[in-house]
């Protein structure tokens, strides 16, 4: 379809963005890496001390559970030599009696440790979530011209889940285990320096197959999360199409196709298990075979050398199973801190990002009450990554209050870039951009927006309500407010005719209406925001002549009162414009009105007769 700029909609021929950001969250979760450098993590302690009774508690009840693990080996030597060879049965109930109190700070302070330090990370990953896509919404679309919003999108969901996991879980593993280990290892040495030094003989045999395999289960890994990758990423983009698969009868080779790379998938993972198995098998010959030869060495000395007592002999067993235990543990939980600094760096980088467009230090307050006054003053500005391709070169145009002006011109002839510095997503490389008297970059944008009230093409709707669109638009709008934005907008009649009328679901995106109901509920939440300005970006383009129509009649009591910009491509909107003006390569070529600069034989005459031929055939 095309309009009186000669355009067509630059959506045309797009795959789904459905397929694409599919694509996009599989590619970067190919790219998924550990970090060796950890100092990423620290990011986190800020959102730590915002919890800081629950970071003590974690602590407390941590170092209390691993000393009670710990002192339940000297609980278990106390039961041994002097329960069980003490042979009076009240010494016996004393050493029991040791041991279930031991066992039972234990069971407390276990459960306590788990309750604060799982809380305690939840909520460090709910408020991480909060401030980073806060943080995302105040980033200017600059910044979006050099990420896509799949990057984005993976850093805030699947790198954040990274994180979750190591925080939740990681974290408090690798804390207990390293206390453990050092607690143990201490003990060990000052029960029987002669029997530690045993266990450090076969430190090595539990570390080599850890090293050795667990590399190649590391990159086994990886390689079985990119095919899942290609998996979903397949299926992204067969569900986004998926109205095409079944108009092409396709549904089983899509099947198939997505089937394969299950399997393929699956068969990677079983190398992994495998790999790890034969890990696991050597691991733990290894340690019990550790075990077994400080155990027989144990008993000769308490058998033959008479050097120590069978109390000992159990609590340096226990220790040694715990030490071996907490070795194996850090080994596996290392891997995923890793791989959680490598996220935490992703998303500091986001965090780190800063935009553009800003609130200058002391804002100007803008006037009241608004007038709708705009000027460009000799604008020229270039997109980011094309700063030799001018979007506007010179550009000047003056709206009076109350004014509707039409802006026409080719495709890419900069109409609408004019709507995007007003509404400031970019600031001009030279000249002036002011609203009511006020230059843009003197004004906290959220104010000049305030102020704006914008229809595009594809005015974007949102899952929920109808009242929950209309809403979107101005917070604090009453029901009845909304209703009369509705019926101002034509929009009311088909609302009213939904089967729970406004409160009704419309769906993702807002499917289940058609294309001309959306754009009217889409201009009922323009003027449900009640801006002395309003921007139309080619808002009919897309319609057939009765949507067309009735969406036109909105417009145009929409625009009583209001300063207005039309980006036009039908004539019935710009003869209604009380000004017409003409862009070409940024500049402003010809203004007047339609008789006039038809009668000039210009640039706009050219366009119209091109959109008359388009309406005759």
């Amino acid at each position: 379809m095309t309009d009186v700029n000669g355009s067509a909609p630059e959506a045309a021929g797009r795959p789904g963005a459905g397929a694409v950001l599919a694509a996009q969250l599989a590619e970067q979760s190919q790219k998924r890496e550990r970090q060796r450098d950890l100092r990423p993590l620290a990011r986190l302690l800020p959102f730590v001390r915002g919890h800081a009774p629950d970071a003590v508690a974690a602590v407390f009840f941590l170092l209390l559970s691993t000393g009670a693990t710990l002192a339940l080996s000297a609980a278990s030597r106390w039961v041994v030599d002097h329960g069980f060879q003490g042979g009076a049965m009240k010494t016996v109930n004393q050493a029991f009696l040791v041991l279930a109190v031991d066992l039972a700070v234990l069971a407390v302070a276990t459960a306590l440790r788990f309750f604060f330090v799982t809380r305690l990370g939840e909520r460090v990953v709910a408020d991480l979530r909060k401030a980073v896509y806060d943080h995302v919404l105040r980033l200017d679309p600059g910044f979006f011209l050099k990420t896509r919003t799949g990057e984005v999108l993976s850093r805030m969901t699947t790198d954040i889940a990274i994180v979750e996991t190591m925080v939740g879980s990681g974290a408090s593993i690798a804390l207990r285990n390293g206390l453990s280990l050092i607690g143990a290892v201490v003990m060990l040495v000052v029960v029987s320096p002669k029997l530690a030094g045993f266990i450090v003989l076969t430190v090595p045999l539990v570390l080599a197959p850890l090293f050795f395999f667990g590399r190649r289960v590391r990159k086994l890994s990886v390689s079985a999360q990119d095919r899942f990758a290609d998996a979903v990423g397949y299926a992204g983009e067969s569900l986004d199409a998926l109205d095409t698969v079944q108009a092409f009868g396709r549904e089983r080779a899509a099947s198939a196709r997505f089937g394969e790379a299950v399997e393929l998938a699956f068969k990677t993972s079983v190398r992994r298990i495998r790999a790890r198995a034969v890990m696991t098998a050597l691991v733990i010959a290894a340690v019990f075979g550790g075990v077994a030869l400080v155990l027989w060495t144990g008993a000769h000395a308490v058998l033959v050398a008479k050097t120590m007592t069978w109390g000992t002999l159990i609590q340096f067993a226990i220790l040694s199973i715990m030490a071996a235990g907490s070795v194996g543990s850090l080994g596996e939980v290392w891997g995923e801190v890793q791989k959680a600094a490598g996220a935490m760096q992703r998303i500091s980088e986001l965090l780190s990002a800063r935009p553009g467009i800003a609130p200058p230090a002391t804002p100007v307050v803008m006037p009241t009450p608004p007038r709708g006054e705009i000027s460009f003053e000799d604008v020229t500005f270039a997109y980011p990554g094309r700063p030799d391709l001018p979007a506007l070169r010179g550009f000047s145009l003056a709206v009076r209050p109350g004014e509707t002006v039409a802006l026409v011109g080719p495709s890419g002839a900069g109409k609408s870039t004019v709507l995007r510095l007003l509404l400031r997503f970019y600031d001009p490389q030279e000249g002036v951009v002011r609203l009511d008297g006020v230059d843009l970059r003197d004004a906290d944008p959220a104010d000049v927006r305030a102020r704006l009230a914008l229809v595009a093409q594809d005015a974007p709707l949102f899952s929920g309500s109808a009242l929950d669109n209309l809403r979107f638009g101005r917070e604090g709008a009453g029901d009845d407010d909304l209703r009369a934005a509705a019926r101002a907008a034509e929009a009311d009649g088909f609302l009213s005719a939904l089967p729970e009328g406004y409160d009704t679901p419309i769906g993702e995106r807002a499917k289940t209406l058609s294309g001309g109901q959306r754009q009217r509920l889409a201009i009922a939440r323009a003027l449900v925001r009640d801006a002395p300005v309003l921007l139309l970006d080619e808002a009919t383009s897309a319609l057939d002549a009765e949507n067309e129509r009735l969406v036109q009649r909105a417009l145009h009591d929409a625009m009583r009162g209001r300063t207005t910009l039309v980006i036009a491509h039908r004539l019935a909107t710009v003869l209604r414009a009380d000004r017409i003006v003409v862009i070409d390569e940024g500049r402003v070529v010809e203004e007047g009105a339609h008789g006039e600069l038809f009668a000039r034989g210009g640039l706009y005459a050219k366009l119209a007769k091109l959109q008359f031929a388009a309406d005759a055939a």
